[in-house]
This record gives C-alpha cells, sequence and structure tokens, in this order.
C-alpha cells in the first residue's frame, strides 16, 4: 500500500512538472510582428531588427519589403500584418480612409531625396534632368508610377521639367526602387532614379545629380499600426521605438533625415 502512495505521487508530481515544462516552452515562444515596410528601408531595419530583438527577447520581427502600392494592396487584401512602413503619403492615406490604419496610430516618420544614379564607369555628365533628353544616354530606369513611390515622383519631376512625353520611349519599369537600382548596376539602364539612401548601398553607382525638391512632392514616409493586428501592445512598443534615439541614429546613418516631432 505504502509503494502504490508513493507512485502515485511521483506520477502526480511528474504531470505537475510536465505541466509546468509546456507552460514554460510555451511563454519561451516570441512574439512575431509582421512588418510590411517599403523595399527602401531594407538595409536600416535589418540593423534595427538586430538591436531591437536583443533588447526585447519576447518579439521577433518579421519583414515583408515590397513597393509601398504593393503592400498596401497585400494589406487592403487582408494579408497580416502588424505595421506599414510607406515611402509615400498616398498609400497610408488609402489605407487610413479605408480604415485599416487608424489616423491616431499613423505619423510621419522619415524625410527622403531623389536623385539620378548612373554607373559607376560611365563617362557622360548629368548636370540637370534636361541632360537626359541626350542621345548618349539610352535607357532610363523608374519605379512603376502607379505602385511605386519613387516612380511618381520621377514622373513628377520629369512632368515639372516638360520632359515625361519626349522621354517615353527611354523608359524602363521597375517593380521597386532597388529593381531601378539593380537595372542601372548591370547595364540595363544608362540612368535611373532612386532615393539618395538606395544610391548610398551601392559601390557600383555613382549619384550623378540630385533632383530638385520642388519639382515633386515631398519625399515622406509615413508608419502606421494595421488595424487587424493581434498584437496591439507589441505593434505600439516598436513604433514607438522607431519614433526614438536609437532607431533615428541607425536611420540617419543610411541617409534618411527625421522631420521634426
Amino acid at each position: 500500500m505504502y509503494r502504490k502512495r508513493i507512485g502515485v505521487v511521483v506520477v502526480f508530481l511528474a504531470v505537475i512538472l510536465s505541466g509546468c515544462a509546456a507552460k514554460n516552452t510555451e511563454s519561451s515562444v516570441p512574439t512575431e510582428l509582421i512588418v510590411s515596410a517599403a523595399v527602401s528601408l531594407t538595409d536600416s531595419m535589418n540593423e534595427i531588427q538586430s538591436l531591437y530583438e536583443k533588447e526585447h527577447g519576447d518579439i521577433k520581427l518579421v519583414f515583408n519589403f515590397g513597393s509601398s502600392g504593393a503592400l498596401q494592396q497585400q494589406i487592403e487584401q487582408g494579408a497580416p500584418s502588424d505595421l506599414f512602413l510607406s515611402a509615400g503619403k498616398k498609400q497610408m492615406k488609402a489605407l487610413v480612409d479605408k480604415q485599416l490604419v487608424e489616423e491616431s496610430r499613423q505619423t510621419g516618420l522619415l524625410l527622403n531625396e531623389l536623385v539620378i544614379v548612373v554607373s559607376t564607369d560611365m563617362q557622360g555628365a548629368v548636370s540637370s534632368v534636361a541632360d537626359l533628353a541626350k542621345p548618349q544616354f539610352g535607357k532610363l530606369a523608374i519605379g512603376e508610377p502607379d505602385t511605386v513611390p519613387a516612380g511618381s515622383y520621377a514622373k513628377e519631376s520629369l512632368e515639372f521639367y516638360k520632359l515625361w512625353d519626349q522621354l517615353q520611349s527611354k523608359l524602363v519599369y521597375a517593380k521597386d526602387v532597388r529593381q531601378v537600382l539593380t537595372y542601372v548596376e548591370t547595364g540595363n539602364a544608362d540612368v535611373g532614379f532612386v532615393y539618395k539612401t538606395d544610391a548610398m548601398t551601392s559601390k557600383k553607382v555613382k549619384v550623378a545629380s540630385i533632383i530638385d525638391p520642388s519639382s515633386h512632392k515631398s519625399i515622406e514616409y509615413p508608419m502606421g499600426i494595421v488595424k487587424a493586428t493581434k498584437h496591439l501592445q507589441e505593434a505600439q512598443d516598436f513604433y514607438d521605438f522607431l519614433r526614438g534615439a536609437e532607431a533615428r541614429e541607425i536611420f540617419a546613418k543610411y541617409g534618411f533625415t527625421v522631420p521634426k516631432q
């Protein structure tokens, strides 16, 4: 009888311990935050990921990089996402208007500049946008204006200088700004319109000209928490972190500027 009681106690303790182990295992699984971010943020966000996950062991950041227009459409179609970082205000406004992002949970995060890049071994100079019409410059790569904010800004600038119609035969469209950069790096385009921050990531291109910011809308990167998030507090914490000093320092390292708050 005594042995039976001991056996019951041992089994009981084993059940309790296994239950505790299961709880500990569950609690050790980090919360995944899905961040839909403009592809031009790739390098800075990857560095921020290392820093944030080191400081917050219970969080795993999962990035979905792409053109802002494509990411907007994914969120509209119900794709899982906790935060959206756009390279244009148009895409964020569309989500706010459709009540997929709350107005109170979105803010301007960063500013950028539009530049013209050419291959590092190109001899011809681009002293102004008007030079793009010269015969020595063949294919001109820009992001698809309807879905890629950098392409939309490029189109605005070319229209401002009354070159949009004239350059139609030279234009090569890309799915995002990083593809524009690749086209110039590989020689599939002679010239490309990219953000200053993208030009800084490549040793195969050089900035030929900085586009006058008055020729296009201000390049602003808004950030917002997606209303359908299942991790509101965690999303809010990361949202606040991205507005803080540590993140700002990283963004500045990659060429972004921060608007005054």
